[in-house]
């Protein structure tokens, strides 16, 4: 009696841990804890459950699928329930779950696949159109995200078949190159940045604003038929080749197999390939692959019988933490970096790591000199997990003055970043001016990071506007620079002053300012004057833009500072007008889509002369779409826009249309 009251409470307990890093996983899309220690919690409950079913209630996390529906989106109610699957930690399991199975419903073949970690989402189509996209949820009621789903260029807006009814479940997942862009992104802000790329497509997806879904690079595999009329299937196998003939991208590497020895080869294989692939996945999946032999065995409250999932341990290795360096980024915030003894993650050498901001650092009570835990979050950027061994060094505190500058350091409320607020930082300048002379920005032609580290160290640019003061005297004879290049970079220097106010605006890098909304300011306002004086009111009025973004931006221009610097700028003879100028509405109300390489014009070029004559582009082909003007090696965009019937002009029909 008393072990039944011990395992009680800690069956209590486990519940409520479970349900609080439920909900900071599926709904808040936060997790604070690692998926292998969240399942060793769930399977220490299933232990004790199974020795004291008494224990069993309805509210279990045993028993029911993780995540609920948010009120931000309208519900959806599941026609077929999205279950969830058991999960295996050993051979000894996968074994015990091929004798359940064989007990069954007697001999079967398996489909053994990778288990995608992600967003599991529902997609409904109707006479072969997309009608609806939703997530799981509670695995009976999801969020429909239909507005986000199709800014996912990969999901089929139209199939190959006009099937009467079409739903089928896949993974919404971010790419490894899109998690790091976004981290990056984030860090340089001082952002708390996305634990790992299954949270970041989550929060992606989930965001009101399908515009910012739009900028995340999110990626779908589907890997199941939920519910279909006018086609016939008797098999996984069979079913998943029917998708990708329908066009979509079907979860890859899925093989039939006959016996369990080769079940077993294959999941072996799955494991030793997650380090090379460009998204993460956290297990392998094995499915009975005849559906009537699925029907025999049917589903538990939360699990399907025939299908199990087995967990990947994380690969985390311990070392010793040496040093933390402390960077200064563009916007000032200071960004610590763990430097520790080399260890081999995921097939690498690593031997550094984010620390993020001083939160983490305390969180975590971080020393110089400590034994920590690193693992590759996604398998792609080093995480600091824990200490395992306290040196006795005190918690390492960020600096109260900028490494760079030696200016007081701030934390602004609500901020989990200590930012640097000197505008003459070094440290910040030289970041300031890289992203000052970049492509996307006032696009200054050979002055990357080697030639502004240059010029600065040499003391010929100490500020944005010593740019524009620069001679090509005062540069030949520094390495690199004889007299052609030197006449060639003031040349470049010189046409940039011609730029439209947009460019200046974004490479100004003001906080929260991207391109595109460089690009509203000054179709907005006109003139850097009227921008200068705009108010908070007035900016907000911007369609996409809201209040911090608006704050930011009046924010900026209020600085004396900021006023100074556009003054110098105005008599060195920049540009201070926007340029766009309609020549006719013969594109007006008309959407574009550029992809592929064009002939002789480069995308942003294309771009200049559609918004010129009154159109607009877009980055993700749709409905609403007009055109797409594809040039060689178009992908997705192209294939999407023949899905939709949305008319392909190539750059000869374009450049009718203009002189029509």
């Amino acid at each position: 009696m008393a072990d039944f009251e011990l395992m009680r409470k800690r069956a209590a307990e486990l519940k409520e841990q479970l349900a609080y890093h439920i909900k900071r996983y599926y709904d808040e899309d936060a997790p604070e804890i690692s998926d292998y220690e969240y399942d060793m919690l769930m399977r220490e409950l299933k232990g004790i459950e199974a020795e004291f079913p008494q224990l069993i209630t309805a509210d279990s996390p045993t028993q029911r699928v993780g995540g609920t529906a948010s009120e931000k989106f309208a519900p959806v109610v599941h026609t077929v329930r999205m279950e969830s699957l058991l999960d295996a930690f050993s051979a000894d399991e996968l074994v015990a779950f091929d004798s359940r199975v064989k007990q069954s419903a007697g001999e079967v073949s398996y489909v053994v696949e990778p288990k995608i970690d992600g967003l599991s989402v529902s997609l409904e189509y109707e006479n072969g159109k997309l009608v609806r996209g939703s997530t799981r949820g509670d695995g009976d009621v999801g969020e429909d995200v239909t507005h986000n789903i199709l800014t996912i260029e990969s999901i089929p807006l139209e199939l190959n078949e006009k099937l009467p009814l079409l739903e089928v479940r896949g993974e919404v997942y971010m790419p490894h190159s899109s998690f790091e862009e976004l981290v990056l992104r984030q860090d340089e802000a001082g952002e708390k940045p996305f634990k790992n790329p299954r949270n970041a497509a989550a929060g992606s997806l989930r965001q009101k604003d399908s515009t910012v879904t739009a900028t995340r690079g999110l990626d779908m595999f589907v890997f199941n038929i939920q519910r279909i009329e006018g086609k016939t299937l008797n098999s996984h196998k069979e079913s998943l080749d029917y998708l990708t003939s329908l066009g979509f991208k079907t979860v890859p590497g899925y093989e039939l197999h006959s016996d369990f020895e080769s079940v077993m080869a294959h999941v072996d294989r799955i494991g030793e390939m997650r380090g090379t692939l460009a998204f993460d996945i956290d297990g392998a999946v094995i499915k009975v692959d005849d559906f009537s032999k699925r029907e025999i065995m049917g589903s538990t409250a939360k699990f399907p019988r025939w299908a199990v999932a087995f967990k990947y341990p994380p690969e985390e290795k311990s070392t010793v933490l040496r040093e933390i360096e402390i960077t200064v980024g563009r916007t000032g915030v200071l960004t610590p970096t763990a430097v520790f003894d080399p260890i081999q993650l995921a097939g690498t050498t690593v031997s550094r790591a984010t620390l993020h901001n001083q939160d983490f650092i305390n969180e975590k009570q971080i020393a110089i000199g400590d034994t920590i835990v690193v693992r590759k979050a996604g398998d792609i950027i080093p995480e600091v997990l824990s200490v395992v061994n306290h040196c006795g060094e005190p918690t390492f505190t960020l600096p109260s003055v900028c490494p760079s500058c030696g200016a007081e350091v701030m934390r602004e409320d609500g901020e989990a970043a200590v930012r640097c607020n000197n505008s003459d930082c070094p440290a910040q300048l030289k970041r300031r001016l890289i992203h000052f002379c970049s492509r996307d920005a006032m696009d200054i032609e050979s002055l990357g990071e080697a030639n502004i580290d240059l010029f600065v160290d040499n003391g010929l640019v100490s500020s944005v506007e010593d740019i524009y003061r620069l001679k090509a005297e005062d540069i030949i004879g520094l390495e690199h620079f004889a007299k052609k290049s030197a006449d060639n970079l003031i040349k470049a220097v010189a046409d940039s002053k011609q730029n439209d106010l947009y460019k200046l605006i974004f490479g100004l890098g003001i906080r929260h300012i991207g391109q595109k909304s460089a690009k509203l300011l000054s179709e907005h306002f006109i003139t850097m004057d009227a921008l200068q004086q705009a108010s908070v009111e007035e900016i907000s009025k911007i369609e996409g833009f809201g209040g911090i973004m608006a704050e930011s931006v009046a924010a900026y221009f209020a600085m004396p500072q900021t006023a100074e610097l556009v003054t110098k700028l105005t008599e060195l003879g920049l540009n201070m007008k926007s340029l766009r100028e309609i020549e006719s509405d013969k594109f007006a109300g008309k959407i574009f889509v550029l992809t592929g390489t064009l002939p002789t014009y480069t995308r942003n070029e294309a771009a200049e002369i559609i918004e010129k004559f009154g159109g607009k582009v877009s980055s993700s082909v749709s409905k609403k779409t007009d055109y797409v003007l594809a040039g060689e090696e178009a992908g997705s965009k192209l294939k999407k826009a023949n899905d939709l019937g949305v008319t392909v002009i190539n750059e000869e029909q374009f450049n009718e249309m203009i002189s029509e």
